[in-house]
């Protein structure tokens, strides 16, 4: 019985080698996929080549193996190119447009790779179109490039396909793309200018501390005539001094206090903390608490009416929370509902919930009409993201100009403390000799 050497990725998007007995490549790939795999690469080894088979299994490329049918290669987004989510949600929004109109699943992606001027996407469509050709489900071959496609983009399809709607959970999945993309429109275009404000104000504090103050201090060392400068002056003369003779050092500490933050955040309470943090903040937290909502709810929402059982729906809503405080949150709701009880009293221990979200879900549950009742609340807080993005913008604006100008403000005071100094003294000594 020949042996073939296959390269598969899991679940969790890792890579697995090894060979197998069977009597034919459809075979292999048959049996690779019930171990729960998904084939990037499966090639017969001839009988003399098998010690080139045992290094198939460490480097995916066999020698004196012989090659037949598929060979299905995976680019991974991030190295040598990546998918964003505007050019994902674009994709997806043209395929349901294609499929609702009664196309094909397999032409409409050959129409779609033809058109697509994203490199990497466009071989990922052909890959996919490959995939399907070879007797792949669609859901399967969308599982093979898990750094593109995550779970929640692949459970909504494979619910499609089960229940013979995909056209209509392709619409679903478009649209829901599409709100997530104009909600974190709004927050990115919302932070451009506070975040603009604050560079202009290092760049400008940058340019006074190295540059503006020593020539001041030229000036003051040769019209002091032994008068000691105000301590203000003396201060920013001393940061700028320190600035100036320590950049390396400030240069390093900076560095490393960033790089301290962001291991920091990446640990299990690092993270929690800053989440509970960026929840509780004044102006940004309102809009981060109401966004983390919006898309807990649409996404549970849109996968439960989908089709996608309720426990696994729960677990791609954890993972796609953005949030720990509330992926902890569903995995309470998690456990609840394993335990055949309610939703909303973890909801409402968790403390992240406003109470109007915890009685819509409860009437909701009530009603047997539990998705309708999450998209509603979803749509209902995009509308509360406008308004908090709105009230955030409007609150930072006059409190970012105010900041600016105490800082620059400051700088020139203490600059021009001792010319005012001088200038008295001159006018003291003049009415002495009147």
């Amino acid at each position: 019985m020949p042996k073939f050497s296959y390269v598969a990725m899991d679940q969790k998007g890792k890579e697995q080698k090894g060979t197998i007995e069977v009597a034919s490549q459809n075979e292999a790939i048959g049996r690779v996929k019930e171990m729960g795999l998904f084939p990037t690469k499966i090639v017969e080894v001839d009988k003399v080549g098998e010690k080139g088979a045992k290094k198939a299994a460490g480097s995916g490329a066999p020698k004196g193996a012989k090659k037949k049918g598929v060979s299905i290669n995976i680019k991974i987004p991030g190295l040598g190119g990546g998918v964003k989510s505007k050019v994902l949600t674009t994709f997806t929004r043209q395929l349901a447009t294609l499929v609702d109109a009664g196309l094909p699943l397999l032409r409409g992606m050959r129409v779609l790779e033809k058109q697509e001027r994203n490199p990497t996407l466009k071989s990922i469509i052909g890959e996919l179109a490959l995939s399907i050709e070879g007797g792949s489900t669609f859901s399967e071959a969308l599982a093979q490039h898990p750094k593109v496609f995550n779970r929640l983009y692949v459970n909504m399809v494979k619910a499609g396909e089960l229940g013979g709607v995909l056209e209509v959970v392709l619409n679903r999945l478009s649209e829901f793309q599409e709100k997530a993309q104009k909600i974190k429109g709004k927050v990115i275009a919302a932070m451009f200018y506070p975040v603009a404000v604050m560079v202009v104000a290092v760049a400008i504090m940058g340019v006074l501390v190295v540059i503006v103050i020593p020539k001041f201090k030229e000036v003051f060392a040769g019209l002091g005539e032994g008068r000691p400068l105000p301590g203000f002056t003396l201060f920013v003369m001393g940061i700028s001094d320190m600035v100036r003779n320590n950049m390396l050092m400030t240069l390093i500490v900076t560095v490393s206090v960033v790089v301290s933050f962001l291991m920091f955040i990446k640990t299990k309470f690092g993270r929690l903390v800053w989440d509970k943090f960026l929840l509780k903040m004044p102006a940004l937290g309102p809009v981060i608490s109401k966004v983390a909502i919006s898309r807990f709810t649409r996404t549970l929402g849109t996968l439960v009416s989908s089709g996608v059982p309720i426990l696994q729906a729960l677990m791609i809503v954890r993972e796609t929370s953005g949030n720990v405080v509330i992926a902890n949150a569903v995995t309470a709701v998690h456990e609840s509902v394993k335990e055949g009880e309610t939703i909303t009293a973890p909801l409402e221990a968790s403390g992240a919930f406003p109470p109007m979200v915890i009685s819509m879900v409860d009437v909701g549950e009530q009603t047997g009409a539990l998705p309708e009742m999450m998209m509603k609340i979803a749509d209902n807080f995009d509308d509360e993201v406008d308004n908090a993005v709105a009230a955030m913008t409007s609150l930072l604006e006059p409190i970012m100009i105010v900041f600016l100008a105490v800082i620059v403000g400051s700088i020139v005071i203490a600059m021009f403390l001792p010319l005012i100094d001088l200038m008295n003294g001159m006018g003291g000594s003049d009415g002495d000799k009147d």
